[in-house]
């Protein structure tokens, strides 16, 4: 038999004061063993403490995600401080779970809202140089901070600041289509982009032919030759080797067969 979750009464304002009392319910919770009595009753816990979840994740809205995405998060980060919270430390649930909800919620942002992928560390020298920034801007008659400054306030060595710094417009990186500064003509960054070149894929293919083709017999290697190099006619070739055209063009494509086979088979 369960008991249903009540709402607290305290004496003292607090930013949760309208939190059930699951006391209990975690107690129980900590006493069955896993099944779905378990699970049904941290079920209840969960959504008993929904709101506050709700609450925090409305924290963070206008920030470049969806509140009901953000809502999703909290839920989750709920979820696991139900499934981790340990009555027995004597600690009351909500200090348990509002930092994990908070954690899961920046950790949401941290990982999923990068337009560049990021490693951790650097993202975490953006934050401290970004926030060092912030803070020196305010005391500097609105001069803006160098890395010195900002390593001496961060005590981060000037190497990682330059890091940080590199890595503050990677969070909303430029488009491509964006206008260049100073330009008027809607000269934008792709613009400036070179395209791709396709003489590179045939430096490729040449070197990976070249060894095979100097094994090549003389009257193959030859043919091969006046065919790609000199641009000459197949029946011309037959002319000067004496032989039929049709010699010619089967000695092409058996040669070039070949050569592509073992290309490929070596690649593999």
């Amino acid at each position: 038999m369960t008991t249903a979750v009540q709402p607290k009464t305290r004496p003292s304002a607090h930013p949760h004061d309208d939190a059930p009392d699951t006391s209990a319910e975690f107690e129980r919770i900590a006493e069955l063993p896993d099944g779905p009595e378990k699970d049904a009753l941290r079920q209840r816990v969960v959504e008993a403490w929904m709101p506050m979840a709700e609450r925090l994740a409305g924290q963070y809205r206008n920030r470049g995600e969806a509140l009901e995405d953000l809502r999703q998060v909290a839920a989750l980060g709920l979820v696991k401080a139900v499934n981790r919270y340990d009555p027995a430390r004597g600690s009351a649930f909500e200090s348990f779970a509002v930092p994990t909800i908070v954690g899961e919620i920046k950790r949401h942002f941290r990982d999923h809202l990068w337009g560049l992928h990021v490693p951790r560390r650097v993202q975490e020298l953006r934050n401290r140089v970004r926030a060092a920034h912030r803070e020196l801007s305010h005391s500097l008659d609105d001069r803006a901070p160098d890395v010195q400054e900002i390593a001496e306030r961060t005590g981060l060595c000037e190497e990682d600041v330059r890091v940080g710094m590199e890595a503050l417009d990677s969070f909303t990186p430029l488009s491509l289509d964006a206008q260049l500064p100073g330009a008027d003509d809607g000269y934008a960054l792709m613009d400036t982009l070179g395209e791709r070149e396709p003489a590179y894929d045939r430096v490729v293919d040449r070197e990976a032919v070249r060894t095979r083709l100097v094994r090549l017999p003389e009257r193959e290697r030859r043919i091969l030759y006046m065919r790609f190099f000199c641009d000459m006619t197949q029946s011309r070739i037959a002319e000067q080797l004496g032989i039929s055209q049709m010699h010619v063009s089967r000695l092409i494509n058996r040669t070039c067969s070949n050569v592509c086979e073992q290309v490929l088979a070596e690649a593999s």
